[in-house]
């Protein structure tokens, strides 16, 4: 695993907020970006785009967040690739449940996009120090 955040794959079906978090992620906080607008686009990228960290909405059409994150884990070269999933069902049970799925954290929306870099990077420095 690479000990500094760079490559972030970007999973949003949303196009004004996967905009935004492009937009801070990539042109402000300046991380590589790989955004897809769906699970199957997100599956289909994944490998050539190796990435470090995988940003995944969990309510899509077609394939959820959950299903993605399953799919992805199918694939070798990711089996081990941290994920956090970003949504706006945040109660405690939800929650827990990600973190059941295999996720490394959970980032409400909405979420503000001037702290999400910081966000991811606190969510990094614990994956990478454990």
């Amino acid at each position: 695993m690479a000990t500094a955040l760079d490559k972030i794959l970007y999973v949003e079906d949303d196009p004004d907020i996967q905009a935004i978090a492009v937009m801070v992620l990539d042109a402000i906080s300046g991380f590589t970006l790989e955004p897809c607008s769906s699970g199957s686009e997100a599956v289909n990228k994944a490998v050539a785009f190796n990435p470090d960290l995988i940003l995944l909405d969990v309510m899509m059409p077609g394939m959820d967040g959950p299903e993605t994150l399953q799919a992805l884990r199918k694939l070798p070269e990711l089996a081990n690739t941290p994920v956090v999933f970003m949504t706006a069902k945040v109660q405690p049970q939800e929650v827990q449940g990600y973190l059941e799925l295999g996720a490394v954290g959970v980032i409400a929306k909405p979420f503000d996009p001037m702290t999400l870099a910081d966000q991811l990077r606190e969510i990094w420095a614990r994956v990478v120090t454990k």
